[in-house]
């Protein structure tokens, strides 16, 4: 198959060599000078999409729709057009409104870290071109989920995952410092990890339920943490955030009760 990889970042690489490993032809465009000695470019976006038969959208989140404008008038009918940025569901969605008419659009969202994982990072697809695109990058090696749903609801999926993942990151970074600080990272530490070995589905509902019953009390609590935090010198953002956020959940059920 003729494919483009538009955005030549690492990501973006990493997956045009996977296409090309798996026996497919691909061209590269980015508007960066980004050395690709290996990948074939295009100099316009003319001749980078014109011929594809599929276009691999690579690029940061902000460029999603001005790229998608400025491929339309040179994408053909039956063009698998996938877009794997980061940008919003409702960017993504707004992909049928730019692309033409018999364009196959699908939202894909990257669940990892594609520098670690390379194209075995698991892939979800939304769209009617999800399932072309799980055709097209299973064989390479891309285990790819094929979520029956519009442009946006892969993305959606994994907004939804970053609260936890990207939120949890925080959370612990911000406790291994003021725990470095305190001189007991390594406690701090095994904590973390005895936490996270745990029944995953348990500790959900021990999460919900403990702060919708303990809110007031937990909210008391997260606010001295976060005195110890600036008294230690170290960041306490996600500890006041915490406090806050059980603050409002108090609240609530004080009103609710």
């Amino acid at each position: 198959m003729r494919c483009t990889v538009i955005g030549l970042g690492e990501a973006g690489r990493i997956y045009a060599r996977a296409l090309q490993g798996g026996g497919h032809v691909v061209l590269g465009y980015d508007v960066a000078p980004i050395p690709t000695p290996d990948l074939p470019r295009a100099a316009n976006m003319a001749e980078a999409v014109g011929e594809a038969e599929a276009v691999i959208v690579m690029t940061t989140a902000r460029a999603s729709l001005p790229v998608a404008r400025d491929a339309a008038p040179h994408l053909a009918p039956g063009t698998l057009y996938a877009d794997f940025t980061s940008a919003a569901p409702k960017a993504k969605l707004a992909l049928n409104e730019v692309l033409p008419a018999g364009v196959q659009a699908a939202d894909i969202a990257i669940l990892g870290p594609v520098i670690s994982l390379g194209a075995s990072t698991p892939l979800m697809a939304a769209g009617p071109g999800a399932g072309r695109v799980a055709d097209l990058l299973r064989p390479v090696g891309a285990p790819v989920e094929v979520v029956h749903g519009e442009l946006g609801d892969a993305m959606a999926h994994k907004l939804l995952r970053s609260i936890v993942m990207k939120g949890l990151a925080a959370v612990v970074c911000e406790a291994v410092e003021a725990g470095r600080r305190a001189g007991y990272e390594d406690w701090v530490r095994g904590q973390i990890a005895a936490e996270l070995s745990g029944d995953g589905q348990s500790t959900i509902d021990r999460f919900i339920t403990g702060s919708a019953k303990h809110a007031a009390r937990r909210a008391d609590e997260m606010a001295a943490v976060a005195d110890y935090c600036e008294a230690l010198g170290a960041p306490s953002h996600m500890s006041s955030a915490a406090r806050d956020s059980l603050m409002s959940l108090a609240g609530g059920a004080l009103n609710s009760a």
